[in-house]
């Protein structure tokens, strides 16, 4: 058995040509031998996709060498197999076989808006205690560029436009020290939590340029792993493997869930193991507010000894455009706003209608136990696969000059992978979810500034009335000329509201940055 979950895993690797490579071989490649060149044809031939081939002899020596390091790794079956199953999907053949959504059950929810300030507080210590004993990991999601912003650098990169300055990869960077000093603080260790960053082919490079050239924002650089996503080929709307140019297939990476693989490809589980590591946090880089390894969130999920738990957000109302984390058939799923009908989006809660029946908005913001990544191999080649149907320069498969072309409507598409397409494989007692409150735990930069929602300027709004908000609780005055003028605390100084109270009975005019106690 452990042989063939083994062989699947191998296999899918190799497809999504994984394993931290770079997908640019060297400059000097050397071409093929004959006979290898000969086998690898007739691979791709038989699977339908020598197409790839059609150039070869336009192609110079070592051209001729990276496109075949390129197309080696990758099996053509296997590319076929997974595109036929996301271009044809299963479509149901009566009404019987509509799925059946409820509510998650309540003893597998819990919510900080209501919860008792005890179990909050026993959660709290319960986390920051596993911190201290080094069994906490953060797992980020990185590989996103910031075309939408008008940048080219790696999201993670992006200024936001706050008084410091500061990135969203330094934001987070120091809510880590944060909690490692509290750990200590409390506990009197020296408290590591190793953050692993998952980043694509063209964000590789500049994001270990860009922590190289910040010394890291003070954390030991060996308990910081960048590693890579893994790519599949692009492919034309009937399933056909896509040429770049005419010495490259066209790729593009495997979605967000393609985490999975990466994590054991890469090593990152591995070196979890040595380290000790018992509780993984993951989210996605574009969250200005996320409370990175949240203790509260750690404590309550291993209460619960859950494989997976999921943080969410109240949806605002019943048009929101969210993701849904929901039981669907029985079993802990993602459905999305484009599959639930306007009934289902605006039923009540049958205990509170003031409330959504389903409101549990899915920010993308996971707990995993290590025993549930060491079971990656398990399960990981089940995922299924996801047609996006994109603008992909690439040569015309009909072209009779090998010229690239730059479409302006799609014309092929890429395939991607899910991260919570495994929810489903979890029984509902292996599954937990804690909804918290959104202007605290949840601002995502996604659009160009000017846009009005999940913009640079809402990103900094957000963390300024949040730290507004920390000082006013910690009995400081803050007085401001505008309603939205806020207050930047720096996570060295704050990770959560705690340790504010120097401020007592200040009076702090906003605009402002808290970088220190004075």
């Amino acid at each position: 058995m452990t042989s063939t979950i083994n062989n699947a895993l191998n296999s899918m690797l190799s497809a999504l040509n994984l394993g931290g490579k770079k997908q640019e071989s060297e400059p000097q490649a050397e071409p093929p031998a004959d006979a290898d060149l000969k086998e690898l044809r007739e691979k791709y031939e038989k699977a339908g996709q020598g197409q790839v081939f059609t150039y070869w002899d336009d192609l110079k020596p070592h051209e001729k060498g990276q496109l075949f390091q390129q197309l080696q790794p990758i099996d053509p079956e296997h590319i076929n197999k997974i595109a036929d199953k996301a271009l044809n999907p299963p479509k149901p053949t009566s009404e019987d076989e509509k799925p059946v959504l409820e509510q998650l059950p309540e003893s597998a929810t819990t919510s900080t808006i209501d919860s008792k300030q005890g179990d909050l507080e026993k959660w709290y210590k319960s986390g920051l205690e596993s911190i201290s004993q080094n069994q906490v990991a953060v797992v980020l999601m990185a590989g996103g560029q910031g075309t939408r912003l008008g940048s080219s650098a790696p999201k993670g990169c992006y200024d936001i436009g706050l008084p410091s300055k500061k990135s969203l990869f330094q934001l987070q960077a120091e809510r880590i020290r944060k909690l490692q000093y509290l750990a200590k603080k409390h506990h009197s260790t020296d408290a590591v939590v190793p953050w692993y960053i998952m980043t694509s082919g063209p964000t590789r490079k500049p994001t270990e340029q860009f922590f190289e050239e910040h010394k890291y924002f003070g954390l030991d650089r060996n308990n910081v792993v960048i590693f890579e996503q893994g790519v599949l080929p692009c492919l034309s709307m009937n399933g056909k493997i896509l040429l770049e140019t005419k010495g490259k297939v066209a790729v593009a990476p495997d979605g967000n869930g393609g985490l999975y693989a990466a994590l054991i490809a890469s090593g990152v589980v591995q070196d979890m193991e040595k380290r000790g590591v018992q509780h993984i946090h993951m989210f996605g880089v574009d969250n200005c507010l996320v409370r990175v390894a949240d203790p509260t969130f750690i404590g309550f999920s291993a209460e619960k000894d859950v494989d997976i738990a999921t943080k969410v957000v109240r949806k605002r109302d019943a048009k929101e455009s969210v993701g849904l984390i929901l039981q669907k058939n029985g079993k802990p799923d993602v459905v999305e706003y484009s599959e639930i009908d306007a009934a289902t989006a605006e039923a009540k809660d049958p205990k509170d209608s003031s409330l959504l029946k389903f409101r549990a908005a899915n920010i993308v913001n996971h707990y995993y136990s290590f025993r549930f990544l060491q079971s990656i191999p398990e399960w990981a080649h089940q995922l299924p696969h996801h047609v996006a149907k994109k603008k992909i320069p690439s040569i015309p498969l009909d072209s009779k000059t090998g010229e690239q072309v730059k479409p302006d409507k799609p014309n092929g598409i890429k395939l991607e992978q899910f991260v919570f397409d495994c929810f489903p494989f979890l029984s509902m007692d292996k599954f937990a979810c804690q909804e918290v409150k959104r202007e605290e735990e949840f601002s995502a930069l996604k659009n160009a500034p000017g846009t009005g929602e999940d913009e640079p300027q809402t990103s900094r709004r957000d963390i300024m009335q949040l730290g507004r908000k920390f000082l006013e609780d910690a009995g400081a005055i803050v007085v401001s000329e505008g309603e939205d003028a806020g207050v930047e605390v720096s996570p060295l100084i704050s990770y959560a509201g705690e340790g504010l109270e120097f401020l007592k009975g200040r009076q702090i005019k906003a605009p402002a940055v808290i970088e220190k106690e004075d």
